[in-house]
Order: structure tokens, then C-alpha cells, then sequence
């Protein structure tokens, strides 16, 4: 499958998640974002960049609950909660945020 993005080819998988993390830039972000009916707000980024640098960091993925634990050491208990975190990403906060982040598909997540 492909996502054109600003006359680009990008090859994604069968579920939308890039084949390449190299191939991910803000742009690609918001493409995919729109896909799911989202406009990526600065909390949106907040938590899609604090990912990729965990991801960078740790070379992978955590499962939904350290997700949320990580994401509350870093912004505060207030943004790492479930009920925040699905309000930003209601189809699943883990799963889309790595997707929209360029990232694989977390291990854990259907």
C-alpha cells in the first residue's frame, strides 16, 4: 500500500503503519492523521514526539500501561492518564500514536 504525501510515494502496510521510519516527517504525520479523522493539535505533538524520542531511546515499543506511566514521569499525571490520553487518540492512544508517529505497530496492541 501507499500514502501520497506532498507528491511522495510512502510505503505503509496493510494497517497504515510506514515500512520505513525514515520516511516520516510532520508531514507524513498529518496525512496519516487525517486518515483517521484527526487535526493534530500541540498536545497531539506532544505526546507523538515524546514517542519517537522514547522509541529512539529505548529501541522499543512499551505496552499501554508503562505507555501511560512513561508519558506521566514526562508531562505530569494530569496528561498520563487513559482518559486524557483517548480524548487526544480515542481509537487507542498507543496504537495511533505510534502509527502517526511513524513507528511500527506496538507488539501488544490488536
Amino acid at each position: 500500500m501507499v500514502l501520497m504525501v506532498n507528491d511522495v510515494d510512502i510505503a505503509v502496510n496493510d494497517e497504515g503503519f510506514l515500512r520505513s521510519l525514515h520516511d516520516w516527517n510532520e508531514d507524513v504525520a498529518i496525512a496519516i492523521a487525517a486518515l483517521h479523522r484527526l487535526e493534530l493539535t500541540p498536545a497531539h505533538w506532544e505526546i507523538i514526539l515524546f514517542m519517537r524520542e522514547y522509541y529512539q531511546s529505548f529501541k522499543h515499543l512499551p505496552n499501554a500501561r508503562v505507555f501511560t506511566k512513561a508519558i506521566a514521569h514526562q508531562f505530569g499525571v494530569e496528561k498520563g492518564n487513559s482518559r486524557y490520553l483517548h480524548q487526544l487518540f480515542p481509537d487507542g492512544p498507543l496504537k495511533y500514536t505510534c502509527k502517526i508517529a511513524g513507528l511500527p505497530k506496538p507488539p501488544t496492541c490488536l
